[in-house]
């Protein structure tokens, strides 16, 4: 259950099929990631090696800590992800640049 004190701020994801979001992690954000649509992957770990795929199906969800490395995976089709930043420092609320990307298909810093 999420605490409605928290100041949280939502997203949702559009996951295309077979591509790889950013290896990653927050400093001052923990994450609640609930499929809406489709099936993922998730690698996440404590350090920058990562982890043993976890498969997420639609109705399922996950939560990543802050500072944990992590990862989504598309499997065959498109999938839809919601994506609750919950804000660990209320003074500095997370923002875009509180991602730091280990790794990037795409080419982001």
């Amino acid at each position: 259950k999420i605490d409605s004190k928290l100041k949280l701020t939502p997203k949702v994801l559009v996951i295309k099929p077979n591509k790889r979001l950013s290896w990653q992690y927050h400093n001052r954000r923990s994450e609640i990631w609930s499929i809406i649509k489709g099936d993922i992957h998730v690698s996440k770990s404590i350090n920058n090696n990562e982890g043993n795929l976890i498969q997420l199906k639609k109705g399922e969800q996950i939560e990543i800590a802050n500072k944990i490395r992590h990862r989504i995976i598309g499997t065959d089709d498109y999938a839809l992800v919601a994506e609750i930043w919950i804000h660990t420092d209320k003074s500095n609320p997370s923002d875009e640049n509180d991602i730091i990307r280990l790794q990037d298909d795409f080419n982001r810093n």
